[in-house]
């Protein structure tokens, strides 16, 4: 495409229908201005890539908005910055910040349990807007779980950048010693990489930074497609990295440099990383250290992150720079070798000036390097590189031709390409002349905007195409319901006659107040026929078919919209031709299966474990919504239809809060009913251990009482009609 065609297609974009993007990036620390980059293990390069991607995309003429949404934060150990709840970045993007567990800042590994209720704190704040978003774009696995449930419950395309990938992540801790239960224990791998394969599943466009992230780092999974992934490299800030010039003033770091070096003059090796096992900075020093020649031709620089105190980081970070200590002490290297406390992050920039007018080189040893912004930044600088031949670096020196790949598990090897670009003025001159141009050429954000905004064209017009119609049924013009009960029926609602009688009374007391809502996984005339066999009254509103089906009493009026939203990507036929022949699963009778819902029961002594099976459709690119309910039932649905995603949609509908509406269940067919902003009840039941994840919720409640009994219960304790 011609740039001028591509022009005028993006001009006729932004005047018929310029686009609303929302950005999702959760953990680590998000502001505007002054980014507190390698603070620790989660501000990193991405929480960076994120804010110069909205602010890039933002000033393009075809984008109407651009929110980043991520965590609100309020802690005293970090900037008031990260509590405000909007932050405007200029240009109509802004950061949006969201409640979603402790307001404390919490480490990405401790925030799965809180994800569930991020997603729906999300999912309210977007239908307050003037209007839905075109697209959701999620940035790295706890994001993706996120996108993917709001692209089920509000049909928008979602697009996914990885920035790092778990199960590449695993191989490399492997590879350093780390059993899989210590890895699992630290990290909450099995959570990621379900997220991750989810994610792959069910976005539109996965975007990758380099051709080896797809072809060695997403081929471990399962979901993998190559044909949705695009590379599209990040840019680099052009104004703010630049060569030094002779109008640079004094730069006020070298003053902090002279305290650790005895000739600050020397050239400088310089890497700038977070204290973090993986960037692998010790093996560094270790090949700078036993190398004489290195330590006679230049000072080794790294800037590893702030501290006061080691004893008080986070324990990753405490062993590598205690590490980096004992073997600067080891290789006697003090006057050699500079480990600043403090740095700003405007410093960062005149760092990178400072090492390239002392004719040095920044080196990345990284275990593996899904991008590198760093590099891009210093090659804008001026400054050659030496990088990790695992990851992103292979693509940017390819195309930058700036400098040399290692092994980082060789430090021989390490040391030989920092001696060849010292030891060679031509060379270095050479590689600092290429990436100079070569940045410019390949690296730019307005590059990058460009790029992304051709993507997004064809996904979104298809998209607006098929978007859903209005509800066929919503709620009264004169709405009096502030609250909502629902509950299953199978060992919840029935059971014990007297508590169901009492339930009865109770909700006839307040039904002008509370919406009385059936979510099971029968099907409609199974549940009319419970509901006139124990004189239950007849609920407002009937989820049934395990979400599949939504119906409004008294005429019993089918949701039209609800079946063609959930109608996406379900194949049927498909899914019964590689179910049915796997042992141990026998269809059900036709009564207990519908048209959006595929029944088989389960024996576990020779079916698959639900993790092969999930696997086997993930392999096959099906994009279902897998239950096991009461250890023998097993039932497919598409990917958007459940019974908390009818929930949702039905709480949405009559505008009652999730935190207003109270949820029943008993077996594995009601988890995710129970995650998030509602107020869950687990009634005692044989098959109540299939929800034994959910103990440690804060809004999920076990009752002691069984049946109805304990839905009873469950009012009283939370006081749920003075809520």
């Amino acid at each position: 495409m011609s740039i001028l065609h591509h022009f005028l297609i993006m001009k006729k974009a932004a005047k018929d229908n310029p686009l609303y993007i929302l950005m999702i990036s959760i953990h680590g620390l998000i502001r505007g201005l002054n980014l507190e980059l390698g603070r620790d293990a989660d501000t990193g390069g991405q929480t960076k890539y994120v804010v110069e991607l909205t602010k890039a995309l933002s000033r393009q003429s075809s984008v109407e908005r651009v929110d980043l949404v991520t965590r609100r934060i309020t802690d005293g150990a970090v900037a008031k910055d990260y509590a405000e709840p909007s932050e405007d970045l200029g240009h109509n993007a802004r950061i949006i910040r969201i409640d979603a567990g402790p307001g404390l800042y919490i480490p990405k590994e401790d925030l799965w349990g809180h994800l569930d209720a991020f997603t729906d704190e999300l999912f309210t704040w977007i239908h307050r807007q003037p209007r839905l978003p075109d697209v959701l774009h999620s940035h790295y696995a706890d994001a993706g779980y996120v996108g993917v449930r709001l692209s089920h419950l509000t049909g928008l395309p979602l697009i996914h950048t990885g920035h790092s990938l778990g199960r590449d992540k695993v191989r490399r801790l492997l590879a350093l010693g780390l059993t899989v239960d210590q890895i699992e224990q630290r990290y909450r791998m099995s959570d990621r990489i379900r997220a991750e394969e989810d994610v792959l599943n069910s976005a539109s466009l996965v975007i990758t930074s380099t051709h080896n992230e797809i072809e060695d780092q997403y081929e471990l999974y399962d979901c993998y497609t190559p044909e949705k992934m695009s590379v599209i490299p990040p840019g680099t800030d052009l104004n703010q990295f630049h060569p030094p010039t002779r109008e640079d003033g004094p730069i006020p770091f070298a003053g902090t440099l002279c305290k650790y070096l005895r000739e600050p003059e020397k050239p400088m090796i310089l890497a700038l990383s977070r204290p973090d096992e993986r960037k692998n900075i010790v093996s560094l020093l270790e090949a700078y250290g036993q190398s004489e020649r290195l330590q006679q031709l230049a000072n080794l620089v790294i800037v590893a992150g702030n501290r006061n105190d080691i004893r008080e980081l986070n324990e990753g970070a405490q062993h590598v720079l205690t590490e980096l200590l004992l073997v600067m002490d080891c290789y006697e290297l003090n006057g050699l070798v500079a480990l600043p406390k403090h740095h700003a992050s405007s410093d960062v920039a005149d760092i990178y000036r400072l090492a390239a007018a002392s004719k040095g080189v920044f080196v990345n040893p990284a275990l593996t390097e899904p991008f590198g912004l760093t590099l891009l930044e210093a090659a804008a600088s001026g400054l050659p590189l030496v990088a990790t031949e695992a990851g992103g670096p292979v693509d940017i020196i390819g195309n930058c031709r700036n400098g040399l790949l290692v092994d980082p598990l060789d430090e021989a090897a390490i040391a030989s390409a920092l001696l060849d670009i010292l030891e060679d003025g031509e060379l270095w001159a050479k590689f600092s002349e290429n990436g100079l141009q070569n940045v410019a050429r390949f690296y730019s954000w307005e590059a990058h905007a460009l790029a992304y905004l051709e993507k997004l064209s064809d996904l979104i017009q298809q998209a607006r195409m098929t978007s859903r119609p209005a509800p066929l049924s919503s709620a009264p013009v004169v709405q009096t319901r502030t609250h909502a009960i629902f509950t299953a029926i199978d060992n919840t609602l029935l059971g014990d006659a007297e508590a169901l009688a009492e339930f009865v009374k109770v909700m006839r007391q307040h039904h002008r107040k509370v919406l009385f809502g059936i979510s099971t996984g029968r099907r409609l005339d199974s549940v009319l026929k419970i509901l006139k066999t124990h004189s239950i009254p007849m609920p407002d509103i009937l989820i049934t078919s395990l979400g599949t089906e939504i119906y409004y009493p008294p005429q019993l009026t089918t949701d039209i919209a609800w079946n063609h939203h959930i109608d996406h990507w379900w194949t049927p036929k498909v899914l019964k031709r590689i179910i049915d022949p796997l042992p141990g699963l026998t269809p059900q009778p036709r009564d207990q299966r519908s048209r959006f819902k595929v029944s088989y029961y389960y024996d576990e002594h020779q079916a698959p474990s639900m993790e092969e099976i999930l696997t086997l459709l993930r392999q096959q690119e099906l994009s279902v919504h897998t239950t096991l309910s009461f250890g023998q039932y097993i039932d497919f649905v598409p990917a958007r239809a459940s019974k908390g995603q009818a929930l949702r949609y039905v709480a949405n509908q009559w505008k009652i809060p999730l935190e207003q509406v109270l949820v029943n269940g008993g077996s594995g067919g009601d988890e995710d009913m129970l995650r998030g902003n509602t107020l869950g009840v687990v009634v005692a039941s044989p098959h109540r251990e299939e929800l034994a994840q959910l103990n440690d919720s804060e809004r999920v409640y076990f009752a002691k009482g069984s049946h109805a009994s304990g839905i009873l219960e469950a009012i009283e304790y939370y006081d749920f009609f003075n809520l």
